[in-house]
């Protein structure tokens, strides 16, 4: 089934693939607690990068595929019974079940690019897109679970070696071939940005519990749900409109290349998690980086995908961004408490000054109109 032929809706099946997802990222929030070192983090990282990239590729998959139809169904649920195996070793993905990890990530990929060159039956411009994606794919994959024989270093640059190739092979062919539905595009990286908030609202619960309900806990709690309610402002605001507007306005490759861009790459660089049994204790120089950069690459995304789309910055974001990074000198000489209360802050700033400062232009946004690139540059008409 083409994309133009694709109902502009997500699916239940893609939804029920999605949790399977989140779970997985769970776990890699469940990894950085383990071991929250500056290896550590960079490990984590490398793994959240391996299973992002195995999601995008299925979300533009099930963009140009209906999931739920004839054998693609049964597939669909193979996949997700090999990502649950992946997403259960993740905490020892550079340990014991590092073999487990790479055989069960190999599947998720091989079954990725059989189920695209099913798509692309009686497409030869979208079946020589795919033919151009399986060597960078399927490279990755095996040197992911080649990773699993070797240990230390040796192991962690193999695994940055592969997704350097996977991240980097889809530039080959510049997006020719490949095809989008803009409305079920944005809807599913929506949704996921959706869940995966709502997985450090349950992680600021399951903190909690076993833990007496002081005035320092409910506070703590109520702090880390003003960040999860910031990060849902900022994105879906105004920021998502703009995206889907720009992606349903372009056509040909400078539609696929934006899709690329703004969703498959900068999404990526938003991710968090929080102990609320210890907000007196201080942050380690480790969980002070994840939270303070964190919440920095969030935003730091945020201004890059207005730079890819308009060619601005804006104000409100890039400053916010920068006291992220001033703060996180200073955070781990804090009770985690302050520092979780100051990045809230910051956020809750940034969202009263575009609210007040930018209110119609976010007002004509959010009723419909999108200014184009060069009346965002222009005029006043801005965002943040």
């Amino acid at each position: 089934m083409e994309a133009s032929a694709r109902v502009e809706r997500v699916t239940p099946l893609e939804l029920f693939f999605d949790l399977v997802f989140v779970f997985a990222i769970t776990q890699v929030t469940t990894l950085l607690s383990a071991d929250p070192t500056w290896g550590g983090l960079l490990r984590g990282l490398v793994v959240l990068a391996a299973l992002w990239w195995a999601w995008a590729a299925y979300a533009w998959l099930t963009n140009t595929l209906n999931p739920e139809e004839g054998l693609v169904r049964i597939a669909m649920f193979v996949v997700m019974g090999a990502m649950l195996v992946c997403a259960l070793a993740v905490p020892e993905a550079f340990g014991d079940h590092g073999v487990i990890f790479g055989v069960a990530y190999l599947v998720v990929r091989a079954m990725h690019i059989a189920l695209y060159a099913l798509a692309a039956r009686g497409d030869p411009d979208l079946l020589g897109a795919v033919l151009r994606m399986v060597p960078s794919s399927t490279i990755s994959g095996f040197l992911i679970l080649g990773a699993g024989f070797l240990e230390g270093k040796e192991r962690t640059t193999l695994w940055i070696l592969a997704l350097a190739i996977d991240y980097l092979g889809v530039l080959v062919g510049r997006g020719q071939g490949w095809r989008i539905s803009p409305g079920h595009f944005v809807e599913r990286h929506g949704l996921v940005v959706i869940i995966a908030i709502g997985e450090s609202i349950v992680a600021l619960g399951v903190s909690a519990s076993g833990s007496p309900l002081t005035a320092g806990v409910i506070t703590t709690a109520l702090v880390g749900m003003t960040i999860a309610v910031a990060l849902w402002w900022t994105y879906f605001d105004w920021l998502v409109i703009v995206l889907e507007h720009r992606l349903r306005e372009a056509t040909g490759t400078a539609q696929t290349t934006l899709a690329r861009d703004a969703f498959s790459y900068l999404h990526f660089v938003m991710s968090l998690k929080k102990a609320l049994a210890h907000y007196d204790a201080h942050l380690a120089v480790v969980p002070a980086t994840a939270l303070c950069a964190g919440l920095g690459a969030y935003l730091l995304a945020h201004v890059l995908l207005r730079y890819r789309i308009s060619g601005t910055i804006g104000h409100g974001r890039p400053v916010a961004f920068a006291a992220l990074m001033v703060l996180w000198p200073f955070a781990d000489d804090m009770p985690a408490l302050g520092a979780m209360s100051i990045a809230a802050a910051i956020y809750v700033v940034l969202i009263a000054y575009e609210a007040i400062r930018y209110r119609e232009s976010r007002s004509f946004i959010r009723h419909g109109g999108v200014p184009t690139p060069e009346a965002m540059r222009a005029q006043r008409v801005r965002t943040g």
